[in-house]
């Protein structure tokens, strides 16, 4: 029978063992936060490479006669896309570069023309400032002593201000949209001779986003009124006048869209600003939500849930977060556990492709029979997996993260309609953070609402197929002529707008 070795052995061990699980958990951080700085963002890995980490054989190469991988080659449409096909709505300007002499070097006898050749380029004309004068005859009658007669002054978004609305239109575009702040924009327009101050154009933001208000509560009533909402939040700094630092404000994104399920809805996107992080904020901005929300493993989401104790709100949880925690460990310690995680969740994903776009109740059929078995193969594999690693290393985090979520992970096996991940939002959250990147913070809470404000209409009108410049510029312009009452702003929205003299928008 072995000695059993002195408790200061086992204590001395039992510390080193912890020791060394946080080495690995520091060790982990250190990787994260040197790849969320200068890695990739991307999180592809290349299936063979997990193979080989396995042990196992790579997929065996295309079968093109020789031993030379065929590299992936885009679709013959992708590659020829406007190359000769320009887009037909934009103006043609002919340019005719003919002989100089028509009479026959053979004969002299004039030719005739039977054919010719043309090629179109693309050309751009710079934006150009122009100036907008409205003129307002002044009448009266001379045996008559009645006063003058004016027609009365158009109304205007900024009350004597400059701006028509198709420059506030602008504005919102390049900041919200093209990532442009507005210091930048104020250099543009003094390269054009229009010397503005910052403050002018924050001051232009705010009144044009007062008018557009109530379209930002249409696009949210819409977005929550759906079954299913993806919801997702970013930072967004915010000065505090008067504490001398910023204040973490936050950016939450709403999306709603159905056409990776064959849905015919408009999908739409709103954004609501906040101070902080807080439950109680998605629960405010949700109160009148009944169906499925997808998201994050946030605890407010899961809070918000139990708090709805009548079964209204079901959570469907994100695999994408979930294969992002393994795919961390493997690029930083290529952990065979981590590799054989990322190519079974790479499974569920090759059911999706296949799936995607295809009616939902054809999306369920699918996953009960590919993807349920291999869902419940992962939950196994997971279980014995939990055992076999240290319960401090980031590995058991993962794992543990992920049977925690399990039940919300599982909810799209019983639902065509919902996805495999937030993606949807996520992608919706791109665009405030490269403006974020650009702006840095926003300049005060009523700042940081407008900013939600006209990121809600201009990303709505894009994933409706609308142009936000021309879509902004009509609807400001027929808000302020009063052409449309309170009760017919519906008739605004992207999905629903008739550019003047055109056919319904897509």
């Amino acid at each position: 029978m072995p000695d059993t070795p002195p408790p200061v052995v086992v204590e001395l061990r039992t510390a080193l063992a912890a020791a060394e699980a946080r080495i690995a958990q520091l060790e982990q951080i250190i990787h994260d936060l040197r790849r969320a700085r200068f890695g990739p963002s991307i999180e592809r890995v290349d299936p063979g490479q997990l193979a080989l980490a396995l042990g196992a054989a790579p997929p065996p190469p295309p079968a093109n006669g020789n031993d030379t991988p065929v590299p992936e080659r885009k679709p013959a449409a992708e590659r020829r896309r406007n190359r000769g096909a320009l887009p037909v709505h934009l103006e043609r300007i002919e340019e005719v570069i003919d002989i100089a002499d028509r009479a026959c070097p053979c004969c002299r006898g004039e030719m005739h023309r039977f054919g010719e050749d043309r090629a179109e380029r693309l050309d751009v004309v710079p934006a150009q400032l122009r100036v907008r004068v409205t003129v307002r005859p002044r009448y009266a009658c001379r045996r008559c002593a009645e006063g003058v007669h004016q027609a009365p002054a158009p109304a205007r978004i900024v009350a004597g201000g400059l701006p028509t609305e198709a420059l506030l239109a602008h504005v919102l575009v390049s900041k919200y949209a093209d990532g442009l702040p507005l210091y930048r924009q104020c250099q543009i327009l003094a390269r054009g001779g229009i010397h503005l101050d910052r403050a002018t154009l924050c001051d232009w933001v705010r009144q044009a986003c007062w008018w557009l208000r109530p379209l930002h509560e249409l696009v949210l009533a819409h977005v929550v009124g759906h079954a299913r909402v993806f919801a997702d939040d970013t930072p967004l700094p915010t000065l505090a006048p008067g504490r001398g630092r910023m204040r973490d404000g936050r950016i939450w994104a709403y999306a709603a869209d159905d056409r990776a399920s064959g849905g015919t809805g408009p999908p739409a996107v709103a954004y609501v600003y906040a101070l902080d992080r807080k439950g109680i904020r998605p629960a405010r901005h949700l109160a009148a939500f009944r169906g499925t929300l997808q998201v994050d493993g946030y605890g407010g989401f899961r809070a918000l849930a139990e708090r709805r104790n009548d079964g209204a709100v079901a959570l469907a949880f994100c695999w994408a977060h979930l294969r992002r925690r393994f795919h961390k460990i493997h690029a930083h310690t290529a952990s065979p556990i981590a590799a054989e995680a990322l190519l079974r969740i790479g499974a569920l994903y090759a059911v999706e492709r296949e799936v995607r776009g295809r009616p939902a109740e054809e999306r369920q059929a699918v996953r009960q029979e590919q993807s349920a078995p291999l869902v419940r193969d992962l939950r196994l594999w997971l279980d014995a997996q939990l055992g076999r690693v240290s319960q401090g290393s980031a590995l058991a985090a993962a794992i543990r993260y992920g049977l925690r979520h399990w039940e919300g992970l599982c909810r799209f096996l019983d639902d065509g309609t919902l996805e495999l991940d937030t993606n949807s939002v996520e992608r919706e959250i791109r665009p405030v953070v490269v403006t974020r990147k650009a702006a840095l913070f926003a300049g005060s809470e009523g700042g940081g609402e407008n900013w939600a404000i006209a990121t809600t209409l201009i990303r709505t009108a894009i994933l409706s197929g609308v142009n936000p410049q021309a879509w902004l510029t009509d609807v400001l312009e027929r808000m302020v002529r009063g052409e449309v009452r309170s009760t017919e702003l519906a008739s605004l929205l992207p999905w629903a707008w008739r550019q003047p003299g055109t056919a319904a928008a897509a």
